[in-house]
Formats: structure tokens, sequence, C-alpha cells
């Protein structure tokens, strides 16, 4: 619960909703007393819906919570009064005053998007709940989207950039492991963090991985990553896997748990730094820069698609682009009359 919320009066809930007129004498305390709003509740239920019933992943439901609990802020103070916001009030204009109050402090306009799109599934729910009879998001429109090309490595930058771990210690051989692995899969960071022990089968060199949505796709592994796996894999227990704590992961850190996003990051940065690469680069990149790499070499895109585990060819597209744009440079540059 935020803490600008109200939260229940502790003997009767049902105050929050109706509550009685203070007197006189408690009016400065009856208005400082936090209470409970209905939008609160019906926010919740939905994030227990996403959980639950639509197996949603925790980073899908921080995210929707963060923006459903941004734009309940906005209801309170806008059209709430003393006794909350109220669900079936919500009409196109407030959406739009909403989204207008996020342009005006230059919110990004891919970030104004999301924040629709939770809105439209959020009344989505609530109307297939009979909650609210029609749903007010979809009459808004969707902010244009600015074209913004993928960031990516070149494959001598990715080249170097996976010999800077020390791979004779164990967590130097995670390190240069976890790399390899981001570049020859392409997958997500989140998804390489829930790697278990299962998931691989080196001598197939094949991998098990649960995407968006927990939706699982077999992806193949490079022989350079395999090998490094198998390194790391050898010093591994070093890292003294703790029972019940993670012990299962493919990926431990120095505590014997299992690896969460922000450690991949923060080992990517230590080796961006050793490489000398000064441009801002994520994990994301390495994606972006096996997709890329892929698309170049002569890959179709359909097969991509697969291995990123897009839903959608259309996300995988914007590749096309990055590889366009480069051969247009490329064209400029060498040829005679370009």
């Amino acid at each position: 619960m935020p803490p600008h919320r109200r939260a229940p009066h502790a003997t009767d809930p049902r105050k929050s909703l109706r509550p009685d007129p203070p007197s006189s004498r408690d009016e400065g305390a009856e208005q400082d007393r936090p209470r409970a709003s209905a939008v609160d509740a019906a926010v919740r239920a939905y994030l227990r819906h996403l959980k639950l019933d639509e197996n949603c992943s925790p980073e899908t439901i921080r995210a929707y919570g963060s923006d459903l609990g941004e734009f309940a802020a906005f209801l309170e103070r806008e059209i709430g009064g003393t006794r909350g916001a109220d669900l079936r009030k919500v009409d196109r204009l407030a959406i739009r005053a909403f989204l207008a109050q996020l342009h005006a402090r230059q919110a990004k306009r891919s970030t104004i998007a999301r924040k629709l799109a939770a809105l439209r599934s959020f009344f989505r729910y609530l109307k297939r709940n009979r909650r609210i009879s029609t749903n007010p998001a979809l009459g808004v429109a969707t902010p244009k989207q600015e074209r913004k090309l993928p960031r990516q490595l070149s494959v001598d930058e990715v080249d170097h950039l996976l010999e800077m771990p020390d791979d004779s210690e164990a967590l130097g051989a995670r390190d240069r492991a976890i790399l390899e692995l981001l570049y020859a899969t392409g997958v997500r960071v989140s998804e390489l963090t829930a790697l278990d022990f299962e998931d691989l089968d080196l001598s197939e060199g094949m991998m098990r991985v649960r995407g968006k949505g927990r939706k699982e796709r077999m992806v193949p592994v490079g022989s350079k990553a395999v090998d490094a796996v198998r390194k790391y894999l050898r010093r591994r227990a070093e890292l003294e896997p703790r029972p019940g704590k993670g012990g299962d992961a493919l990926f431990l850190n120095f505590r014997g748990t299992r690896l969460n996003v922000r450690s991949v990051r923060r080992l990517l940065n230590h080796a961006l730094e050793a490489a000398a690469i000064a441009r801002r680069v994520s994990p994301h990149t390495l994606r972006h820069s096996f997709a890329t790499h892929l698309l170049d070499a002569g890959a179709d895109l359909r097969s991509i698609q697969e291995l990123l585990g897009h839903a959608s060819l259309s996300t995988t597209q914007k590749y096309t682009h990055v590889s366009t744009e480069r051969l247009l440079k490329t064209y400029g540059k060498a040829h005679p009359r370009a």
C-alpha cells in the first residue's frame, strides 16, 4: 500500500467507504487518519488475479502494481475527496488527464504507452467482473512511439568483452559462462538467472528457457558457451550451494544462493570497464547483438523470433532496421558514386 493511502478504520472497515461525518472536535484528527480506498482494494484484487490466474511473472506484477498505484494516487487527488474515488465515475477524460500529467512531467512515450496498457487491462478485468459497465481506457489512443533502434555491440567488441573475466577462479568462471550464454542464446537476463541444472543439456548443446508468461522454449547453445559453462561447473562447488536457498540454480552468488538480475548487471559493468568499452551497455544489449549478428549472417526473421521468444514477428522486425541502416552506411562509405 503506498504511504499516502488511507488504511481502514481499526474497528469497522466499512467506515472507509461510508464514513460518519466527523465532529468539529475530531475533524482535524479524522482528516489525518489513513484510510484504504476502493481503488486500492480493486488494484490488489487485480494483482492477485495476475499472479494466480494469469501466471504472470513477478516483474510484470511489480510493473503493473507501480503503474496502477500511480493512477490510484492521481484519482484520489483529482476526484477522490473524503469518500475516495469511485471507479464507476472514471471516464476517458480522467484517463486522458492522467496521461497529460505524465506528458507534462516529460515521461517517455513508451512509459505513457505502458501505463495506458496497464489501465486497459485493469479496467477490462473490472468490466469482466461487473465492477464497471464500460472500459474507459479503450477510447484513449496510444501515443505514437518514437522509433528507437536497439543498441548492439560489434562482433569484435563482443569477442573482447567475453575475454575479460578471469576464469581461473570460481567467480570469474561463472562470470565468463554468464556472458557467453547471454550472447550465445540471446536470452533475457531474468531468464538466465532463473535457469536450473536440469534446464541445460550440454551434451546436446540445448537449453530450456522459461520466458514471459512462463512459456517455455528450447534454444541451442554454441560450443564456446558450452565449454565456458562446463568450466564453471567444475568450480561451482567452491561457491558452497545452500540447500533450499537456490541450490538447484545454475548460477550462484558468493553466498551460495541464486544469482539475481542486479548482480548480472554489476558483473557486466566490471567486464565493460576492463574492456574499455565506454558506451552504455546492458545485458539486453547482448540480446540485441545476438539477434543483429544472426540477421547479418543470413538467418531468417522467423527463426530469430523463435530463438528470442517474441510472441509477435513485428517485435523482431526492429532488427531489420538496424541491419538496413548499417548496410546504407557501408554503401555510403564504399561506393564511388554514393
